[in-house]
Formats: structure tokens, C-alpha cells, sequence
């Protein structure tokens, strides 16, 4: 199953350091949701901190160095 559009590009935005609020913002969507985005992310991801999702994120080529 692949992630919805919008978990894909929260997935981005997260691994590069923006808050939930800006985030929120550009993807023009609640605060909640992305906070509901980034939990089904880090539970597909078996990801337990941020930390650890940039540092998926940087060799899987969802941000670059």
C-alpha cells in the first residue's frame, strides 16, 4: 500500500525540519492531521523520533544532503 499524498509530502516537509503548524500550512491542512499523518508514517516506518525518520529519509532519496 502506498502512503496518500499528502503522507508523502508530511513525510518530506518533516525530514527537513518544518513544525507540524508549518506543515500544516503549506499543505493546507489541520495541525491534527498532520499529526495524524506523521503517526501513520512513523508506525509504517517503525520509526520511534524524528531523528530517526531524516535519517530514513536521507538515503532513501526523500531529501537529499
Amino acid at each position: 500500500m502506498s502512503p496518500c499524498p499528502n503522507e508523502s509530502a508530511t513525510l518530506s516537509l518533516l525530514a527537513l525540519g518544518y513544525t507540524n503548524q508549518e506543515i500544516g500550512k503549506k499543505l493546507f491542512i489541520s495541525v491534527r492531521t498532520v499529526d495524524t499523518h506523521r503517526a501513520h508514517i512513523m508506525r509504517k516506518l517503525q520509526l520511534d523520533t524524528r531523528a530517526e525518520l531524516v535519517m530514513f529519509a536521507l538515503p532513501n532519496g526523500i531529501i537529499g544532503p
